[in-house]
């Protein structure tokens, strides 16, 4: 087939004509092939003209291009080039990113180099919202309201450190898009747990041995539904798996104005210890088992799921992956497997993932037995009568003695 590169696409509606730039005027350009290919594929030529992705695009923006120093199989590097390219075109061009600390920083622009073809701001780990903020408010001051501001961050900027930032900019409903690339840890420095890393996993700094290896159960925050909470106008998950609901997430949220916010699953092979070319069924597996919901939601509300199309069980997602590698061993205990089950589960039966209907009948009686509180984050002691009186005594008791040593 013929090299279309040179050739723009005039019936495609995001085309524009090509011209060489510092940034496309590379060698490797002249030789990429865009053949027809399968429907799971960027480069899709089989689709309707409507229905071919952003990424399809021969003369899309590019907005990450090739030099960046990220792992080979970075599902960030994916998630980052699909969500920016989109955001570009919905906005024919005027975007202003401002990036948060982390491992997409540092494998992007290592000084002097850079390999983003947008502008592009550095921030602190935690204060990219708060940035995002005051590069929306600098454009406002100057009468500039066309310019769109997009945000994004890894989990630990997002989840963790920038937390505070985020739930501010949510409460002032300020015109930003921020979107978290979530790849369950700090991975830059050492992968280390997060407030996104789910239960059991391993990394550096979670119990490496004993009886309950891995991350605790109960802990970590759920962003997406913190930022449904705040009654943003926009909010949505998505994975790097699934191109097109992507760009149609992105795209949608650019038509909003005020706060908007995408949680994006981004498998990272080296802190998950899964093959590099195995990240996009990774994260398929991830929303097939029903582990990683995906959804969008407007003004606090959930308004559609995306249906699982082939259910898998949770231990497909979690097999592959080597910080899992303990629950398959010889003499590991089969509940944390059950209890991982049960996660995904409730999320089925929560978000209606999957219509019961079609479930065979044991998987039916489990999802719909599952308990609300899987992870056991409400686990809580009753005290008895005679334990309730004995520590009101003990209580009682000690307030005495404190106003005996003032007295």
């Amino acid at each position: 087939m013929s090299n279309p590169t040179t050739t723009p696409t005039t019936e495609s509606p995001s085309a524009m004509p090509f011209v060489d730039t510092p940034e496309t005027a590379i060698p490797a350009r002249e030789q990429v092939k865009f053949y027809q290919v399968g429907s799971f594929a960027v480069g899709n030529r089989l689709a309707d003209v409507q229905l071919r992705s952003v990424q399809s695009d021969p003369n899309r923006y590019n907005s990450l291009t090739s030099g960046h120093r990220a792992c080979q199989g970075c599902g960030e590097a994916l998630g980052a080039r699909y969500a920016l390219d989109t955001a570009m075109a919905a906005t024919d061009g005027d975007v202003v990113a401002v990036n948060a600390t982390g491992c997409l920083e540092v494998f992007s622009t290592p000084y002097p180099e850079t390999s983003w073809t947008i502008p592009w701001i550095h921030s602190l780990f935690g204060n990219a919202p708060a940035v995002a903020t005051g590069v929306y408010a600098a454009l406002k001051a100057k009468g500039n309201t066309h310019t769109r501001v997009v945000a994004q961050g890894g989990d630990g900027g997002t989840v963790d450190i920038g937390m505070g930032c985020l739930s501010g900019m949510f409460e002032r409903n300020d015109d930003v898009l921020y979107i978290c690339y979530d790849n369950g840890g700090y991975m830059n420095t050492g992968v280390q747990r997060s407030g996104a890393t789910p239960p059991a996993a391993r990394t550096s700094t979670t119990q490496p041995v004993g009886e309950e290896p891995g991350n605790i159960f109960g802990q970590g925050k759920d962003v997406p539904r913190i930022a449904m909470a705040h009654e943003v106008p926009y909010v949505a998950t998505a994975t790097v798996a699934d191109l097109r609901d992507l760009e149609y997430k992105v795209n949608r949220a650019m038509q909003y104005r005020g706060s908007r916010y995408i949680h994006v699953l981004v498998p990272c092979p080296l802190g998950w210890g899964t093959v590099s070319n195995a990240t996009i069924s990774i994260a398929r597996a991830a929303t097939q088992s029903g582990f990683f919901p995906v959804y969008e939601a407007e003004g606090g509300e959930v308004t559609s799921v995306t249906k699982i199309r082939r259910p898998v069980p949770v231990e497909d997602y979690l097999r592959p992956q080597r910080r899992f590698a303990h629950l398959f061993k010889p003499g590991a205990d089969p509940t944390v497997l059950e209890r991982m089950q049960a996660i995904a589960d409730r999320n089925i039966r929560r978000y209606g993932l999957i219509e019961l209907g079609a479930l065979d009948e044991d998987v039916q009686a489990r999802v719909l037995a599952v308990e609300d509180d899987p992870t056991g984050r409400f686990a809580r002691s009753v005290m008895d009568a005679a334990q309730v009186q004995a520590a009101a005594s003990r209580s009682r008791s000690a307030v005495a003695d404190a106003q005996g040593k003032v007295d």
